[in-house]
């Protein structure tokens, strides 16, 4: 962390404690600070934080100085078509003293899931969509006139750096357009064939991203960058488990990595969410590098049962947990995938090199 932007996080907290009414202004006057880094070697992510929980690993995460934190989805648990009360619980997530440290100390963005989207496991028929898009954006301070604000749903990309050391970050949204998956409803059919809430929709019309959303995305992968850091709420890289993921919709699955190989998109790598714990999984499609994804999930949230994936490596994290990349900048990058506990505690670390995440 520079040391300006600690001394101004601890005099945040102090006048928090003494002065909770003022806040909205503070955090608009620490906002108008937090410039886009030119450049990123550290990147810090989670998700699955209930707004009415102390988050003491945003505490954490601020002592690995990280350049970029990025919100992967469940940031609050709204839940609700009242927008009145969804504002009410961003403004909870915002008052928050680590909140608000966070913010201030590191340049933050973010994507969406079900639970701040609106709805439990809800796509793109949840009726108070657009509603719901407007809040989330005027939370994050997104720009009256960013490109996320001129179409439909919330997906993005970020750029950082320039040349040979040039980060994209993709913004997935993997709500708005997205087809209702396929609920199990023979409790036979799931136990001889599935498992949990869904299973497989074999449908070739059934989305999972929405046809305006693949072509930017296509367009997205055609540009330049030594790496690239695809944000999706949901698992990507991970075994069939019978929950929400890109499992779900195996077409679209297989479409990313057709759409990764075709556009010779390199230095690729999925962060995700949504599940509860954290893991990291690998995944080799033909003609392909690994696919990674790591999972960090949550920053207040645990699940009792850690599902299966042969994909893991190493062993999954079920206590709260956050991500962190590392980039060590030399002529052939070395980038280094942790998960961390709040103790700060690595309990899953990747290392490889950007030529082992190209093309041949």
């Amino acid at each position: 962390m520079r040391p300006f932007h600690l001394v101004f996080a601890l005099m945040l907290s102090a006048l928090v404690a003494c002065h909770p009414k003022p806040m909205a202004t503070l955090s608009a006057a620490v906002s108008a600070q937090d410039q886009p880094p030119t450049q990123v070697s550290r990147i810090a992510f989670g998700s699955c934080a209930e707004q009415d929980k102390r988050q003491p690993i945003l505490e954490t995460v601020l002592r690995d100085a990280p350049d970029l934190f990025i919100y992967l989805g469940d940031n609050i648990y709204g839940d609700t078509e009242d927008m009145d009360d969804l504002r009410k619980q961003y403004a909870e997530l915002g008052a928050k003293p680590e909140f608000q440290n966070l913010r201030a100390a590191t340049h933050v963005i973010a994507t969406w899931d079900d639970h701040d989207y609106g709805a439990n496991d809800a796509g793109r028929h949840y009726p108070k969509k657009e509603e719901s898009k407007e809040i989330f954006l005027d939370f994050w301070r997104e720009p009256a006139k960013a490109p996320r604000r001129q179409h439909a749903g919330i997906y993005d990309s970020r750029y950082y750096g320039e040349g040979d050391r040039r980060v994209q970050v993709i913004l997935l949204d993997t709500r708005t357009f997205r087809d209702n998956i396929l609920e199990i409803k023979d409790q036979h059919d799931k136990k001889q064939n599935w498992k949990n809430d869904y299973c497989p929709n074999e449908d070739p019309d059934s989305t999972f991203l929405g046809a305006a959303q693949w072509a930017w995305l296509e367009g997205e992968l055609r540009k330049p960058a030594a790496f690239r850091i695809v944000a999706s709420s949901n698992q990507f890289a991970h075994e069939y488990n019978g929950w929400e993921s890109w499992t779900n919709v195996p077409h679209e699955q297989k479409r990313m990595l057709d759409l990764i190989q075709t556009t010779k998109a390199e230095g690729l790598v999925f962060i995700s969410g949504d599940v509860h714990w954290g893991e990291l999984s690998q995944m080799q499609a033909p003609g392909l590098y690994p696919i990674y994804d790591m999972t960090s999930s949550g920053i207040t949230e645990t699940w009792h049962k850690v599902e299966p994936n042969k994909f893991r490596i190493g062993n999954p994290e079920p206590a709260n947990n956050y991500g962190l990349f590392t980039i060590d900048w030399q002529p052939d990058p070395i980038l280094k995938m942790e998960l961390k506990t709040v103790d700060g505690k690595a309990t899953v670390t990747q290392i490889m090199r950007r030529s082992e995440l190209s093309i041949k």
